[in-house]
C-alpha cells in the first residue's frame, strides 16, 4: 500500500484527505492519505522522516511552503515562485514542486477562459498570488498585480517579469476596466463578509475566480453576478491544485469528477 499524506500546522481543517481518498477509490489504487502535523522546528526532520519511510508523496501547506524549498530538489516553476506544496520521493532525491499554479490556470480553462493573450488583474501578492500570478504569465497573459502594500506587489512583478505590472488597491477600477480575468488571491471575503473589489468596478466582459473557498459564496462572486460577470469559486483551484499533485505521484489521470463530489461534500 502507498501512503500519500499533507504537511502541515495545524492540518485539522484540510479537505485533501477526502479528496485523495476518492481518487484512490475510483481507481482502485491501493493507497492511503494521511496529515502530519509536525512542529515549526522539526520540518527538516519530517521530510526526511517521511523519505526513509518510503512515504510515495505529500502535499505541503502552511507554514512550510517556503521552509521546504531548500530541503529538496525543487522544480523550475517551484524555485521561481518560491514555494513547494507538493513533494514526490519516487526518484533518488525528493523533488519539490508547485500544484498551487496548475491549479488556478486548470481551474480558469476548465471554465473555457482562454488565457493566451487575455489582460488578468490579480489581486493580492502573498503565497497564494505568486503561484496564480506565475500560472497567469506563463499562460500568456498579462498580469497586473494589485496590493495593499504597492512594495510586495512590485517584488513580484519583477520576479514575474515583463508579462506583469504592479499596482496599488486604489487602481482596480481603472485595471478592472479593460481586464478579462479577475482573481482574488487574497483571504478578503473568508472571514467576513466583504470583497476586495468595489462592486462597481465589475463588468460583464470579465470572468472573476476567488480563491476563497469557505464560503464559497463570497462577496466578490456575488457581486460579480450580479454585474454578469462569470465566475469561479474557490474550490475549483483547491480541487485541481490536488488534481495535479494526484497525477504527478501516480502517472494516471486523476478521476476529476470524484474527487470534485469529496470536496464539495464536505464544504
Amino acid at each position: 500500500m502507498d501512503v500519500y499524506g499533507l504537511l502541515g500546522n495545524p492540518v485539522g481543517h484540510s479537505l485533501s484527505p477526502p479528496m485523495h481518498e476518492a481518487a484512490y477509490d475510483e481507481l482502485g489504487i491501493d493507497a492511503r492519505y494521511v496529515t502530519f502535523e509536525p512542529a515549526e522546528a522539526d520540518i527538516a526532520d519530517a521530510v526526511a522522516g517521511a523519505d526513509a519511510l518510503d512515504i510515495a508523496g505529500l502535499n505541503v501547506t502552511i507554514p512550510f511552503k517556503q521552509d521546504v524549498l531548500g530541503l529538496v530538489d525543487p522544480d523550475p516553476l517551484a524555485a521561481r515562485i518560491g514555494a513547494v506544496n507538493t513533494i514526490d520521493f519516487s526518484g533518488d532525491a525528493p523533488t519539490g514542486h508547485n500544484t498551487d499554479a496548475g491549479g488556478a490556470r486548470r481551474a480558469l480553462t476548465s471554465h473555457g477562459v482562454e488565457l493566451a493573450d487575455a489582460d488578468a488583474v490579480l489581486v493580492g501578492a502573498g503565497g497564494a498570488g505568486r503561484a496564480v500570478a506565475f500560472a497567469l504569465a506563463d499562460a500568456g497573459a498579462s498580469v497586473a498585480v494589485a496590493n495593499r502594500t504597492v512594495e510586495t506587489a512590485e517584488s513580484l512583478a519583477g520576479d514575474v517579469g515583463d508579462a506583469a505590472s504592479a499596482h496599488g488597491l486604489d487602481a482596480l477600477p481603472e485595471l478592472i476596466a479593460g481586464a478579462d480575468v479577475l482573481v482574488n488571491a487574497t483571504s478578503v471575503g473568508m472571514d467576513e463578509d466583504a470583497s476586495p473589489v468595489p462592486a462597481d468596478a465589475l463588468h460583464a466582459d470579465l470572468t472573476v475566480m476567488d480563491a476563497v473557498y469557505s464560503p464559497l459564496d463570497t462577496r466578490l462572486l456575488r457581486d460579480a453576478l450580479r454585474a454578469g460577470a462569470d465566475t469561479v469559486d474557490g474550490a475549483w483551484m483547491l480541487l485541481y491544485q490536488g488534481v495535479e499533485a494526484f497525477e504527478r505521484w501516480t502517472g494516471r489521470d486523476a478521476p476529476v469528477d470524484a474527487m470534485n463530489a469529496a470536496l464539495r461534500a464536505r464544504l
